[in-house]
C-alpha cells in the first residue's frame, strides 16, 4: 500500500509529509498495540543493562519530541531514540531544509535541532508508558557558544536521563554551527567527563544507572577518529551511535539538489557507516555499538551487525519504503538466524565474524 501512496506523498513537501506522518503514527498508537515482531526471541538482544524485543530501533531525528513512541513502537521496533532535544526550544534552520534525492533513495536535511525543549518532552516522557527501551538523543542550543556547550548538555541529562532509558550525546551534527569541533578530542574528554560525574550522581539518587551512547560523525581523518576513540575508552563512554549523517556527497556532484548544505543519509551513506562501525569494533571491541547510516533492507541491516554493530538504526529507509520495512527487516534477520542453524541472534553473527576473520585475517571485517 506504501509504495502506491508514496508518489502521491512525494508530491508534498518533505517536512510537511513528515509531519503528517507522524499525527498519523500518534494516531496508531492511540488504537493499536505493539503486536509480536518477527523472530520473537531469537532476535532479542542484552546490552547497555537492557533488554531489547529485537535489535532494529528508530534513529533520533524522526521524532525530535516524543510525539509518537506508541504508534512508532507498534511498527515492531526494538528502541526507539527521540530528540535531538537542546535545554531550551528553539524552530531551528529557516524552511526549506529537507530534500528529497528519490533515485539515489537519500535525504539532505539542515534542520538545525528543531525542537520543543527539555521541559516540553519530559513533560511528555513522565506521562508515557515506555512499550520499548527509549533513548533521548541530547545536544546544545544554536545560540549557547561552543565554551560553554557542556553546560547545555549537563542540563539536558539532569533533565531527560530520569525518563530515559539511555542518553545520547550528540557531537556529531553538521546543521549546528561549530557542533563538530566537539568531537576534538581534547573537548570531548572534557564534556563527556563532566556528564559521567552525572551519570554516577544521578545513579546514586534514582538507583538505576542510564547508560551514555555518544553519535560519532562519518567524515573523520584517520588519526582524529583514532584519537577521539581512545578518548571515548578512557572516560568509559557506554555506547558508541556510528553515524550520523555525512557532509559528503558520494558519486551524486552532479544532482543539483547534492548541492543542498546539510548532512546526507540513505543508501548512498551505508559503505561509510560500515567501515566506521568495523574501525570502532576493531579498536574498542568492549563498547557496543549502535549502528546507524544507510540500511534500507534487511542484507544492509545484516552487513551492519556483521560489521560489529549489536544494535542497529533506521530513518530514511523508513521514508523510501514505509513502515512494512521494519517488519521486512526483523524477518530478514530471523531468516539468517534460522539458516545459521543457532536460535540467538549474538550467536549466529558471533559465528559468522568468525567466518569473516578466517577469510579475512584476524580482528578484521571488509565489505
Amino acid at each position: 500500500m506504501y509504495k502506491a501512496l508514496r508518489p502521491w506523498l512525494f508530491r508534498i513537501p518533505p517536512e510537511t509529509a513528515h509531519e503528517a506522518a507522524l499525527l498519523g503514527l500518534r494516531a496508531l498508537g492511540l488504537v493499536r498495540r505493539p503486536p509480536a515482531a518477527p523472530g520473537a526471541g531469537a532476535l532479542a538482544v542484552t546490552t547497555l543493562g537492557l533488554r531489547f524485543p529485537n535489535p532494529l530501533g528508530l534513529a533520533a531525528g524522526f521524532d525530535k519530541n516524543g510525539y509518537a513512541i506508541r504508534g512508532l513502537a507498534a511498527l515492531g521496533f526494538g528502541f526507539l531514540e527521540i530528540g535531538t532535544v537542546t535545554p531550551r526550544a528553539q524552530p531551528g534552520n529557516p524552511r526549506p531544509r529537507l530534500f528529497r534525492l528519490t533515485e539515489q533513495r537519500a535525504l539532505i536535511n539542515r534542520l538545525g535541532f528543531n525542537n520543543e525543549g527539555a521541559d516540553r518532552v519530559v513533560a511528555r516522557l513522565r506521562r508515557c508508558r515506555h512499550p520499548v527501551p527509549i533513548g533521548v538523543n541530547i545536544g546544545k542550543n544554536r545560540d549557547t557558544p561552543l565554551h560553554r556547550a557542556v553546560d547545555d548538555y549537563r542540563i539536558g541529562f539532569a533533565a531527560l536521563a530520569p525518563y530515559a532509558d539511555y542518553v545520547t550525546v550528540n557531537l556529531s551534527s553538521p546543521n549546528t554551527p561549530g557542533l563538530r569541533a566537539l568531537q576534538e578530542p581534547e573537548t570531548a574528554r572534557t564534556l563527556l567527563g563532566a556528564l559521567r560525574e552525572d551519570q554516577a550522581a544521578l545513579t546514586r539518587r534514582i538507583g538505576r544507572r542510564v547508560p551514555i551512547a555518544v553519535k560519532i560523525a562519518p567524515d573523520f581523518a584517520a588519526e582524529t577518529l583514532d584519537a577521539l576513540l581512545q578518548v571515548l575508552k578512557e572516560v568509559g563512554c557506554d555506547a558508541v551511535i556510528a553515524t550520523n549523517t555525512t557532509v559528503s556527497r558520494p558519486g551524486m556532484g552532479h544532482l543539483r539538489t547534492a548541492a543542498e548544505q546539510g548532512g546526507l543519509s540513505g543508501a548512498p551513506l551505508a559503505p561509510r557507516s560500515r567501515e566506521i562501525i568495523s574501525k570502532v569494533f576493531n579498536a574498542l571491541p568492549e563498547i557496543p555499538i549502535i549502528g546507524a547510516g544507510g540500511i534500507i533492507d534487511a542484507g544492509e541491516a545484516w552487513s551492519h551487525l556483521l560489521a560489529g554493530a549489536s544494535l542497529i538504526q533506521i530513518y530514511t529507509g523508513l521514508i523510501y519504503e514505509g513502515p512494512g520495512l521494519v517488519r521486512a527487516i526483523l524477518s530478514g534477520l530471523a531468516d539468517r538466524v534460522c539458516a545459521s542453524g543457532h536460535n540467538d541472534l549474538g550467536k549466529a553473527l558471533s559465528a559468522a565474524r568468525r567466518n569473516l576473520s578466517s577469510e579475512h585475517g584476524p580482528k578484521t571485517v571488509k565489505f
